[in-house]
């Protein structure tokens, strides 16, 4: 089912203008002072950017086909506004910086409460080829979709710095 899928989407790659999810918080993901626990804003960034991996067809088993799956570098989170539960909250995912073969990418999260922004989340990272255990350029399957994601306004290349 992913191939027919993955063969219409080569055919039809364009910008998305946005990705979001709303975000629907556990008791779990509470501190004793009820606000989010800071490693919960690192899982739903997670969650989120596999969302629209899978949502777009770049399933595990894709990934595992063409033996290769992205890797994290670096995680930062900004908190801007106490996040309690019971909130309405969406975020959203969004390229920040690529290297041109797709091998490297930065991404954004904003997660939002109405218009309210209480948390902005950057990460790093690369696809790596899981053989060799090597950074890697992915395969077409890969640098399309990565291609049509939603971007920053502050957008840039890793090799224009």
């Amino acid at each position: 089912m992913h191939a027919a899928y993955l063969k219409f989407a080569r055919k039809h790659v364009y910008l998305m203008k946005e990705f979001t999810r709303k975000i629907q918080l556990r008791w779990s993901d509470m501190d004793p002072n009820f606000h989010i626990r800071h490693s919960v804003y690192y899982d739903l960034g997670a969650k989120l950017r596999m969302d629209f991996l899978m949502g777009n067809g770049l399933t595990p088993a894709v990934m595992t086909q063409y033996n290769f799956g992205p890797i994290l570098f670096r995680e930062e989170a900004l908190f801007k506004r106490e996040v309690r539960y019971g909130d309405e909250l969406v975020m959203d995912v969004k390229l920040s910086r690529l290297k041109k073969d797709y091998s490297r990418f930065g991404m954004r999260h904003y997660l939002m409460r109405g218009e309210e922004l209480c948390a902005v989340l950057n990460v790093e990272g690369a696809f790596i080829d899981t053989q060799k255990r090597r950074i890697t350029a992915p395969p077409q399957v890969g640098s399309e979709l990565i291609e049509a994601m939603p971007r920053t306004e502050d957008f840039t290349y890793y090799d224009q710095e």
